[in-house]
């Protein structure tokens, strides 16, 4: 049987490892003699795996005690104006980035349940088309704005600042979306306001949405927002407010356990450069058969976008990839081309194997 290396861009590959366990557990879970997904979330065992799935993040992300951690539902999208209900009030203006596809969205969501401008401090696709990130100095960010919000990788775009931004002492906030590329590489959390990342990239299943809240910021959560979308209430119930995404969390706390196995987050950073070197290098070693036009100080080591230049060639590419058990490598439906997500559970097994057809298939139809 073919192996199948799965190039989603989310949800996306999980590890084999964690999979494994999964099916193990599935319907009985540690001996209790029932499954996790049948299980209340406010049981003893449940509390125990939410518990242990925020030390692992908290350790793996050397997350400051100041910081509290939730694990919620709606997806990064609901956090475009989750962030906003919650940070902005009072405050005339909120600073948001455009540099791709969600950062846009958030964007525009961001300002229809606040009463604060939504006020455009850099936009990457009137500088650059969404080929290059505008640089963090080039930001127009006021010291009296609720926040500053940008994503930190652009799934879509195959874009991803080299070096993640920080501001400076006396600004704004920075609320960051890191949905694509949580857990891939070394941050400092404390350069930020707020972390917000979806799972079903490098966490886990659809359903569980990670958001980590610096302290402080929950004294801003006004109380005529519903408790459901109030961070403030969710953390005073220790994200027991309503019934969590449970089976998501328990998968998630699985792949938090996985990465401390390989060695955390350092180890993974180095293994998704080479992961990531080695299909740019195919890429720009095709004599230009295979091209990617994003500059390369910004090309995402999580979402790499590639094509033919010919439509056909790019759909007859991703057919042939798919027999050849190498899936989900077709470009954003808006986009078109070819994109392959090597999030940390895609071995390096799997790039090599996508550049090794890459080469097959230049020389049959270059």
């Amino acid at each position: 049987m073919t192996t199948v290396y799965n190039f989603s861009a989310g949800p996306a590959v999980l590890p084999e490892a964690v999979l494994r366990t999964a099916q193990q557990e599935m319907l009985d879970y540690n001996g209790t003699g029932i499954p996790v997904m049948a299980m209340s979330h406010r049981s003893d065992t449940f509390r125990s795996i939410l518990y242990h799935a925020e030390q692992d993040l908290r350790s793996l992300l050397a997350i400051p005690g100041n910081y509290k951690v939730l694990f919620l539902q709606g997806g990064a999208s609901a956090q475009f104006s989750q962030v906003a209900m919650n940070f902005a009030h009072g405050f005339a203006r909120v600073d948001s980035v455009v540099t791709g596809n969600w950062s846009q969205i958030a964007h525009r969501q961001m300002g229809r349940l606040t009463a604060a401008e939504i006020h455009l401090a850099a936009h990457g696709g009137n500088l650059y088309g969404f080929k290059n990130l505008p640089p963090v100095g080039s930001w127009d960010v006021g010291p009296g704005s609720a926040f500053v919000h940008f994503v930190a990788n652009e799934t879509v775009h195959g874009l991803q600042y080299k070096d993640m931004p920080k501001l400076s002492d006396g600004l704004p906030p920075l609320v960051c979306d890191m949905s694509s590329e949580i857990l891939s590489r070394r941050i400092n959390v404390a350069d930020f306001g707020v972390i917000y990342a979806g799972a079903q990239k490098n966490l886990g299943p659809a359903g569980a949405t990670i958001v980590i809240i610096r302290e402080d910021l929950l004294e801003r959560c006004p109380d005529h927002i519903p408790s459901v979308w109030n961070y403030k209430a969710h953390v005073e119930k220790q994200g027991m407010y309503n019934t969590p995404a449970t089976y998501s969390i328990y998968i998630a706390g699985l792949v938090l356990r996985w990465l401390q196995a390989q060695g955390g987050v350092e180890k993974m950073e180095k293994l998704n450069a080479r992961k990531a070197a080695m299909l740019y290098a195919a890429i720009d070693g095709s004599g230009g058969f295979y091209q990617n036009g994003i500059h390369p100080d910004a090309r995402s080591k999580m979402n790499v976008v590639f094509g033919t230049g010919n439509a056909d060639s790019d759909a007859r590419f991703a057919e042939e990839a798919a027999l050849a058990g190498l899936r989900q490598l077709v470009g954003y439906k808006t986009l078109g081309g070819l994109r392959a997500s090597i999030y940390n559970a895609m071995p390096l097994e799997g790039v090599a194997a996508l550049t090794e057809f890459m080469a097959e298939f230049q020389r049959r139809n270059g």
